[in-house]
C-alpha cells in the first residue's frame, strides 16, 4: 500500500526509488505530487515525508471523507508536508499552519514559497492550552527538529527555547474560522493541554482530529486517558498501536 499511495500521491515518484538504491545523492529532494503542488525534502526528513505522502498515517482512520473546501489545522507542522499532502489532496482546501521552532519554520516557508497562490497560512506559534510564552525542549545543534516537546525535564533534549503560544479559540477567532474540518497535531506532548484546556463550545466546532499521541509524566497524559476524554466530549476514536489517534464526530468505528 506505501508504494501504491506513493505512485497515487507523487508523480516524480521514480526519485524516491532512486534514492532508496542509492542512486541519486542530491540533498534536498524535490518531489512534485499529481496535483503540481511542489516538495522539498533535505534526506534527513524523507522518514516524515514518508510516514505522509506513503502512510498516509494522519488520514487512514478517519470514518468520514471531508467536505469540499476543507478547514485544516496543522498544529506542529514542522516544514510543512502535511500541510502539502492536504493541499494537494483537497484542492479547496485552507490550512493554517503552525510551527514554533525558527529552523522548522524557514524550511516550512521554502516550501509556502515553492507554491505560490495556494490558500495556505504560516504561523511562527506554538498551540498550547493557554495563550503567552512557552518553553519548548529541543536538540539545539541540529539544523531543524522533529521533537521540540513541552516536556523538557523528561525529554532528553538539552536546548531550551521562548516562543509565543496562542489557542485554539483564539486561532478560530483570529481567523474568523466557524469551524474546524480537520485538526491535525505532532505536538510532542502539547496536545493534553491544548484539548484538555480547550472549552467545550469550541471543541464542539471541530469535526476530525487527527494527531499522535506522546507519553508524559502525568495520570492523564497517555493515549488511553485522552482517549477517553475525547469520547466524554462527544467523539468517535480510534488508536492504533503507533501512539496514533483519531476521533471524529458521528457513529462510532467498528474497528
Amino acid at each position: 500500500m506505501r508504494y501504491c499511495n506513493l505512485l497515487r500521491n507523487i508523480s516524480n515518484w521514480p526519485l524516491y526509488l532512486k534514492v532508496k538504491f542509492d542512486l541519486a545523492r542530491h540533498d534536498p529532494l524535490r518531489f512534485t505530487t499529481r496535483q503540481g503542488v511542489r516538495i522539498e525534502v533535505p534526506r534527513r526528513l524523507l522518514q516524515t515525508f514518508k510516514e505522509i505522502f506513503m502512510d498516509e498515517c494522519y488520514m487512514k482512520d478517519l470514518a468520514f471523507p471531508l467536505p469540499e473546501n476543507p478547514t485544516i489545522l496543522d498544529i506542529g507542522a514542522n516544514a510543512g508536508y502535511f500541510s502539502l499532502f492536504a493541499l494537494s489532496r483537497f484542492r479547496g482546501a485552507r490550512v493554517f499552519s503552525f510551527e514554533p521552532i525558527p529552523a522548522n519554520f524557514r524550511l516550512l516557508e521554502r516550501n509556502r514559497d515553492l507554491n505560490p497562490g495556494l490558500p495556505w497560512f504560516c504561523v511562527p506559534k506554538a498551540v498550547a492550552g493557554r495563550s503567552g510564552d512557552l518553553i519548548l525542549a529541543f536538540d539545539g545543534g541540529d539544523d531543524f527538529t522533529t521533537s521540540a516537546t513541552v516536556m523538557g525535564g523528561d525529554s532528553g533534549q538539552k536546548d531550551r527555547i521562548r516562543v509565543p503560544a496562542v489557542t485554539i479559540p483564539e486561532i478560530l477567532d483570529e481567523h474568523g474560522l466557524k469551524r474546524c474540518d480537520l485538526l491535525k497535531m505532532d505536538c510532542e506532548g502539547a496536545e493534553y493541554g491544548i484539548l484538555y484546556h480547550c472549552p467545550p463550545d469550541v471543541l464542539a466546532r471541530i469535526d476530525r482530529i487527527a494527531m499522535e499521541v506522546h507519553g508524559g509524566p502525568g495520570a492523564d497524559q497517555n493515549i488511553d486517558s485522552l482517549e477517553a476524554f475525547m469520547q466524554k466530549e462527544g467523539f468517535a476514536t480510534r488508536q492504533r498501536p503507533v501512539g496514533m489517534l483519531s476521533a471524529w464526530r458521528g457513529e462510532k468505528s467498528d474497528g
